[in-house]
């Protein structure tokens, strides 16, 4: 399927007729002297109505003078999509049976040039931004400097894939319009240093290297995908994490001139290094809530994938989450296409109630039906102090929507029940179309 639209195309230089060739070679768009127009001794042309395909030859000349003509190849017309966050935005799974790179998927690598998509995206060393870059001894970033070892030792680096490549090869699957990629994502950063008030230093700070990025490629962006909570998962930080997303989502869209920019991010998963999970499982909630508060975004769960390593998650199911990450922008984005008829955002919580020798679970936004590998894992019940209280001794479905928790003694008054707690859980609920119930909680259960 291809989706119905256009864009405006501008050129610049010492031609004043242009035509847009097709990938056989017949004309898409004739020549076009009506685009002509002479300013200050310069040409500039405004190529309207150029449709959303490619790839398309551009063809400039003097005008009715064929000998002058010249050309440039793989025109494409699509979507552009930011790609932003940590570690696992930038991609560190295994570069095992990576994501196929397609035709109509390119990337505004990190040094500022097109070329089509392919794991690793995210090539920091190589960045035209200052912030990438590795500092020397004496703490200032420096440039890489390439040296023919090094290059090649880098180039066959063992970690590097991500959940961008697949999806934006899944969504062009579904709706025919060319991807383009801008990786802005650099691991182990918090939010204070993704903060809009760094702007005004531009490729020195992460979120004015974004924005920077974001005008190089025409300053009008489909969307964001955003990956980040690990870094803030501290007692530090977790207490505004909240406030300072709300606050980044509002600046990408005052300053891409989108009120309504698409914003969608994942929801952190595991991590095996220890410890409680009391700020782990706080920064999960907020991104949880977050999606109820702030208009047009929209967030998918980690919470029950593998890993390559104890934070990152695993090559195969990053396509998982890439997939679930393009159901979800399809839906929203192209409500005509097929695959979006009925689509919802996947399982979330609605209420816990006590119902006899059992909490009675209710959710929301299923696509089919809830299902799981094996018997159902992820739940627990906490007293009112948070201490976790060993209650369930069977988890069942009860029909689409409901799960039903057996107990096996009465519930403490102020008890909650979370799904997912501390930073290694084990979760397998999911509905029929792969969309995995988030981690949550403390949700009260109502007698």
């Amino acid at each position: 399927m291809k989706l119905a639209g256009n864009a405006a195309v501008k050129f610049n230089g010492r031609y004043v007729e242009v035509r847009i060739l097709k990938k056989d070679g017949d004309p898409l768009m004739d020549w076009n002297p009506s685009a002509e127009k002479i300013k200050v001794g310069k040409w500039l042309a405004d190529l309207k109505g150029v449709p959303v395909g490619g790839p398309f030859k551009v063809e400039a000349r003097v005008s009715g003078v064929p000998t002058s003509v010249q050309a440039i190849d793989d025109l494409w017309v699509g979507d552009l999509w930011v790609l932003a966050g940590q570690s696992n935005m930038e991609g560190v799974g295994n570069l095992v049976d990576t994501q196929a790179p397609v035709e109509a998927v390119h990337t505004f690598d990190m040094a500022d040039n097109w070329a089509i998509a392919q794991d690793p995206l995210h090539r920091l060393r190589s960045s035209a931004d200052p912030v990438h870059w590795v500092k020397n001894e004496k703490g200032d970033p420096e440039r890489w400097t390439v040296q023919r070892e090094d290059e090649e030792l880098y180039n066959r680096r063992r970690k590097g894939a991500g959940l961008a490549l697949p999806f934006a090869v899944e969504l062009y699957r579904r709706t025919g319009v060319p991807i383009g990629l801008v990786p802005c994502a650099h691991g182990g950063t918090s939010m204070d240093q993704w903060s809009p008030a760094e702007k005004a230093k531009g490729g020195g700070s992460l979120y004015g290297a974004t924005v920077r990025r974001i005008a190089a490629v025409g300053g009008k962006v489909k969307g964001v995908l955003w990956y980040q909570g690990e870094s803030d998962a501290n007692e530090k930080a977790v207490g505004s994490f909240a406030a300072k997303f709300e606050a980044l989502v509002a600046a990408f869209r005052a300053d891409a001139g989108q009120a309504d920019l698409p914003f969608y991010y994942v929801q952190i998963g595991r991590f095996i290094n220890g410890g409680s999970g009391a700020t782990w499982n706080q920064i999960q909630e907020a991104q949880r809530l977050a999606e109820t508060k702030i208009p047009n975004t929209g967030m998918v769960t980690a919470v029950d994938l593998t890993l390559d390593d104890p934070i990152h998650v695993a090559t195969p199911d990053l396509k998982r989450l890439g997939r679930r990450m393009a159901m979800l922008a399809t839906h929203n984005l192209f409500p005509d296409v097929k695959e979006s008829v009925g689509f919802k955002k996947g399982p979330r919580p609605v209420s816990a109630k006590l119902n006899g020798d059992s909490v009675t679970v209710k959710f929301s936004e299923i696509n089919g039906q809830l299902i799981s590998e094996g018997r159902i894992s992820g739940f627990s019940i906490h007293d009112a102090k948070g201490d976790l209280i060993p209650m369930i001794y069977k988890a069942r479905f009860d029909g689409n929507d409901t799960i039903q928790l057996d107990l096996i003694a009465k519930l403490p008054a102020g008890s909650t029940l979370r799904y997912g707690a501390g930073k290694d859980p084990y979760c397998n609920v999911r509905d029929t179309s792969d969309m995995a119930l988030p981690a949550f909680g403390p949700l009260p259960i109502a007698p």
